[in-house]
């Protein structure tokens, strides 16, 4: 158990989604890191979805909380009540991180935090939020957006995504893993994927063997058409399927399972980044820090750094 607990206020705003609240209190609930507190006001929640939740706590705790979270609430052209988007945006000025779950954004919007910063929202509202926040940046058909402070999503299952994401950058890959294991999630997926995938055929997973193959040499230099053998498919055909299965590009996954590695090394070896960089498949030293800052928004260092330190405060 950790020695320091992070505090989560996740918000039960007026018409608040159930799902959308749900995904967040069961995801960040999993993590022994974070104390999570329900704000509101009595009868405020409820019942968009037929469902009224209760608050635990006022909403004060949500100016003593390191991380805020606003789920999504229905019709989002009607911001909630001053009192909600006030307190959200006290804490996205005082650097706390603020978390808006599918159109959780439009509130987190409503109280200025996104002025000149990159969000995103479910697809369905992504043109409705920059006509309406034309001084924010929005970011289309990704499943999240993390700028500084803030983080955005779509809705469902990308509520999942950003969750996740959230334990790994506060507490590590490994708390990442097994929370996902616990909800029998996948946690690599990155914010650039695309919210749907456009095909006509239900996604495949016989691409799974060649997948694991290639996890297993990240270390060397693989080709498109190198996997493309293994999977014994045209170029063409694996890149297609590939799409199909994964939502990206082979070259994009194969980036990403990489800077995990690089994540997994950087949290639990004192391996240099030049050897870090070779087993990882990265390349060299310079490559790799390119790469990874890319990927995470820092370098390897100021990473390692940060994690080291969430591990001694964890003890």
């Amino acid at each position: 158990m950790p020695r320091v607990m992070r505090k989560v206020a996740l918000l039960a705003l007026p018409r608040v989604i159930a799902m959308d609240f749900s995904i967040a209190a069961h995801v960040l609930g999993e993590h022994p890191g974070f104390a999570l507190r329900v704000a509101g006001r009595p009868g405020d929640a409820g019942p968009e979805d037929g469902v009224r939740i209760v608050p635990s706590h006022a909403l004060d705790v949500v100016d003593t909380a390191d991380v805020v979270v606003v789920p999504g609430f229905g019709d989002p052209h009607v911001p909630p009540p001053d009192v909600y988007v006030d307190a959200i945006g006290r804490a996205a000025r005082r650097g706390a991180t603020v978390v808006g779950i599918c159109t959780g954004t439009f509130a987190v919007a409503a109280s200025g935090a996104t002025d000149g910063r990159k969000v995103t929202a479910h697809w369905r509202y992504t043109e409705q939020l920059r006509e309406l926040y034309p001084g924010t940046t929005v970011v289309e058909d990704v499943l999240y957006v993390e700028d500084g402070n803030l983080l955005t999503s779509a809705g469902a299952g990308a509520g999942i995504d950003v969750c996740l994401h959230l334990i790994r950058t506060t507490f590590g890959v490994g708390s990442e893993r097994e929370v996902g294991r616990e909800i029998i999630a996948q946690p690599t997926r990155s914010g650039q994927q695309p919210q749907y995938v456009d095909v006509l055929s239900p996604p495949r997973a016989d691409l799974a063997e060649t997948r694991t193959w290639a996890m297993q040499r990240l270390e060397q230099s693989l080709t498109v058409d190198q996997l493309a053998r293994h999977a014994a498919m045209s170029r063409r055909t694996f890149i297609r399927r590939f799409g199909e299965e994964t939502g990206m590009p082979p070259v994009r996954w194969l980036t990403l399972q990489r800077v995990l590695v690089a994540r997994r090394l950087l949290e639990t070896s004192d391996w240099s980044v030049e050897r870090i960089a070779a087993a990882s498949g990265l390349g060299t030293a310079a490559n790799f820090r390119i790469s990874f800052r890319r990927e995470t928004g820092s370098l390897p260092s100021d990473y390692r750094r940060r994690h080291r330190r969430a591990a001694e405060v964890r003890g």
